[in-house]
């Protein structure tokens, strides 16, 4: 008999990821074999921090979890689950707003592509982190160091006042 591995995707623009994505991300591990983290690429919005920015600042958070991965979803999430062979979404809610926002997308999918999204509640000690207020508060001159991964406050601080390159 083959064993068929349980692939979770993690979706998000993650601009940039905080600490709140990196514990999802870390949870979902333990539920699948596979997770991969799916950095979205939106053609409507102007992000902070580019896409491969985003992407190798989330994959350096998570480097020591066996079994994550980062990749770009330059198309519709659905088409990406099916290609990755996903058998789940992973989405993390701090609240109540999170859950009204996540389950149009959340039954699109399942209408797109029959895959279930499964949500995990965000650790309370990160209810209030969200990338727009992490990039608001960096905005403003404000401490966000203990709000992201390690190098993202960096990234971050960089790209508002223009003081290094981008990261490859």
């Amino acid at each position: 008999m083959t064993v068929v591995p349980r692939i979770a995707v993690c979706p998000g623009s993650f601009d940039p990821v905080t600490l709140g994505h990196v514990d999802v991300v870390r949870r979902a591990a333990t539920l699948f074999d596979e997770v991969v983290v799916g950095i979205g690429i939106n053609a409507a919005k102007t992000p902070l921090l580019s896409a491969s920015e985003r992407s190798a600042l989330f994959a350096s958070a998570v480097d020591d979890l066996p079994g994550v991965r980062v990749e770009l979803v330059p198309g519709l999430l659905a088409d990406f689950c099916t290609r990755v062979g996903a058998s789940a979404i992973v989405k993390g809610l701090r609240g109540g707003a999170d859950f009204d926002a996540e389950s149009p997308m959340a039954l699109m999918n399942r209408h797109l592509a029959g895959i279930e999204t499964v949500f995990v509640i965000g650790d309370p000690a990160l209810a209030h982190v969200s990338s727009s207020m992490v990039r608001d508060v960096a905005r403003h001159g404000g401490a966000i160091d203990d709000l992201v991964p390690a190098g993202v406050a960096d990234a971050v601080r960089s790209r508002l006042h223009g003081t290094v390159k981008e990261v490859p």
